[in-house]
């Protein structure tokens, strides 16, 4: 029986497949009409909007950055690992993936944390409406990606396992959807306003 190549310069089948860009779209779609609606509040509000993007810790949001787009690389070799069949070493560079995912939800809840402790909520104003409803969305989505990380990892380290590129891509593009979505809100909510 033959076995069927994917052509990965054929638009219809990118790394990950169809589906999985089908869900990206739609997701950047999604974040990218709240933002539009965020500068168009921002603009409509200039002075709550500034003087509410002053109380965020913007060095919090730089280290989250650094951690997402450190995670980002390694994912980027943990997908060049497994293509090369170094399953060890894909593995190793997923968990470091894991690792920067991880530290970029623990230092998001301590934002959240100190968020709270001052009054800042939903109610607050329209900023904080935005800053909690973008940064809670952006969230789950990281959540979410680790829940696949960690069971793509689980899936190829395992004896006889049936993962094919094709699920460490579509994992890789799910996590630098994650990045990219970081790398829009990071500037629009903690430093243009």
């Amino acid at each position: 029986m033959e076995t069927l190549k994917i052509n990965y310069k054929n638009i219809y089948y990118p790394p990950g497949g169809i589906l999985m860009w089908i869900i990206i779209y739609l997701e950047l779609i999604t974040f990218g009409m709240a933002m539009i609606a965020f500068v168009f509040y921002g603009n409509e509000q200039a002075e709550i909007f500034h003087q509410s993007r002053l109380q965020l810790n913007t060095t919090f949001g730089a280290i989250n950055t650094v951690f997402l787009l450190s995670s980002g690389f390694f994912m980027a070799n943990a997908v060049h690992q497994f293509k090369e069949k170094n399953i060890q070493k894909s593995s190793f560079y997923f968990k470091l993936t894991m690792l920067g995912g991880l530290f970029f939800l623990a230092l998001k809840c301590l934002e959240y944390y100190h968020k709270m402790e001052s009054g800042i909520s939903l109610e607050t104003n329209m900023f904080f409406t935005f800053y909690w409803l973008l940064t809670g969305f952006h969230l789950i989505h990281v959540i979410i990606g680790l829940v696949i990380l960690i069971w793509t990892n689980y899936g190829m380290t395992k004896k006889n396992s049936d993962t094919q590129i094709e699920d460490v891509e579509a994992c890789a593009a799910f996590w630098h959807m994650c990045d990219l979505i970081w790398l829009l809100l990071f500037p629009i909510l903690y430093l243009i306003f």
